[in-house]
């Protein structure tokens, strides 16, 4: 709701980005960062104010935090002996137990609905980004942990951004929630062939290693989510309940043996790790949405909106630790690094809405195929570069993607908004 404050706000962060443009023609760098970190923290808030403007203003926040940790990268490495990128796979982790927590067993079930819609999504998805990235890599000759980030953004799922923007779009919701559940359900199996395709040749792709940081960064947190709903919610019946917690315990398992092969466990290795699992992705889920659905029977929404935030906060701390860590690499790509990221985000809508409409899919279909093919789990392919030890170059471009997704998706989402579909009304003849 718009009050006296938010114009003022506006106003300040219009004087602010302009004393920073001035700091910085008279190589006052340090005042440059200031002027910048608190005209955009004006700007955030100020836009707020105004129902047009107000879905820009997490994007605007993100830029803030990107901005101050490229003017004072020290504090967002570390805190005293603490390394903060050791921040990233258990912000992940969580960020995607409130992303199952939110979702049930009938999000994968659209393919049932809608087959075609669903089929054109996730093979686009899949083919498109990847061989998109491929080609950019090799057109502008990035160094090659770099080249190989820009192909890792191209073969990770698409993420929760592109459900909120098929919403605002007034696209096909339950289209978008299908595609995006289905291509992360994949990813454990696709995203580390395709890296072993098209990122091996610019760096060491170990298949087991990657598949089981999926499925520990993505997949089990999902399902430790999914078993936390079962039980806070309470709208599933015995039967179903019953499939459900069998369902979960085997994909636990099947985890646990991708690591038996990864780390080429022993056979007590293999059980120590499985109990392990368990406890933290099955029983501990389980036991929190029991005692947390008596504490709270009055609020409902309460833990939604927890874990909403704890969302957000977390996408930003992981883009602030990787601009931080990649200080140095930004400096020296970061502009073209941009540039081609924005192509690879556009090419992605381009190519998803086109290849829909030459296949006959409706519009609202098309709609949802293009932020489902343009739009990736970031979050993920961070995650994934921490993992390989190469997050200040091969995380780059996840955290470049990112930010500027939500900037084209949002444009993009309003754009569509402000040109309804419409139906087709059949006349019946008498």
């Amino acid at each position: 709701m718009k009050s006296k404050l938010h114009p003022y706000l506006l106003m300040t962060s219009g004087i602010l980005l302009a004393a920073s443009l001035i700091s910085y023609l008279f190589r006052n760098i340090s005042l440059t960062g200031i002027f910048l970190i608190a005209g955009f923290i004006a700007l955030a808030t100020g836009v707020r104010g105004y129902e047009k403007l107000k879905g820009f203003s997490y994007t605007i926040w993100i830029f803030t935090v990107v901005t101050a940790s490229m003017f004072y990268p020290q504090y967002f490495t570390n805190i005293g002996n603490f390394q903060l990128k050791s921040l990233i796979v258990p912000l992940l982790q969580i960020i995607m137990f409130g992303m199952g927590s939110q979702m049930s067993v009938a999000d994968f079930t659209g393919i049932i609905r809608m087959p075609k819609g669903v089929i054109i999504g996730v093979i686009s998805h899949y083919i498109i980004m990847p061989l998109v990235g491929f080609t950019i890599a090799h057109i502008f000759s990035f160094p090659s942990e770099i080249a190989a980030g820009i192909i890792l953004i191209g073969c990770v799922p698409s993420g929760l951004a592109s459900n909120v923007m098929s919403f605002l779009a007034r696209a096909n919701l339950a289209l978008a929630v299908t595609v995006g559940a289905i291509s992360t359900l994949l990813s454990p199996f696709v995203t580390p062939t395709l890296m072993k395709w098209l990122g091996g040749q610019f760096i060491e792709v170990n298949f087991w290693n990657m598949m089981l940081d999926i499925l520990n960064m993505i997949i089990l947190p999902i399902v430790a989510g999914f078993m936390f709903n079962l039980f806070a919610k309470k709208d599933a019946g015995r039967k179903s309940k019953i499939i459900q917690l069998i369902t979960y315990i085997i994909i636990i398992l099947l985890t646990t043996v991708v690591f038996a092969k990864s780390k080429n466990a022993d056979f007590g290795g293999f059980i120590l790790q499985f109990l392990k699992s368990a406890g933290w992705f099955y029983l501990l889920p389980m036991v929190g949405a029991i005692l947390l659905s008596r504490f709270l029977r009055s609020e409902k929404n309460y833990m939604e909106k927890i874990l909403s935030l704890i969302s957000m906060v977390g996408i930003a701390v992981i883009v602030t630790i990787i601009t931080a860590s990649g200080r140095d690499s930004l400096l020296k790509v970061g502009g073209l690094l941009i540039i081609t990221s924005l192509l690879h985000n556009l090419t992605g809508y381009s190519l998803g809405y086109s290849l829909s409409w030459l296949l006959g899919l409706p519009e609202r279909d098309r709609r949802t195929i293009a932020f489902e093919v343009g739009m990736q789990n970031g979050g993920l392919a961070s995650g994934l570069a921490m993992q390989m030890g190469k997050v200040a170059t091969v995380g780059l471009a996840p955290a470049i993607f990112g930010p500027l997704m939500n900037i084209t998706g949002s444009v993009l989402a309003n754009w569509w908004r402000g040109r309804p579909i419409k139906e087709k009304v059949k006349v019946n003849k008498t």
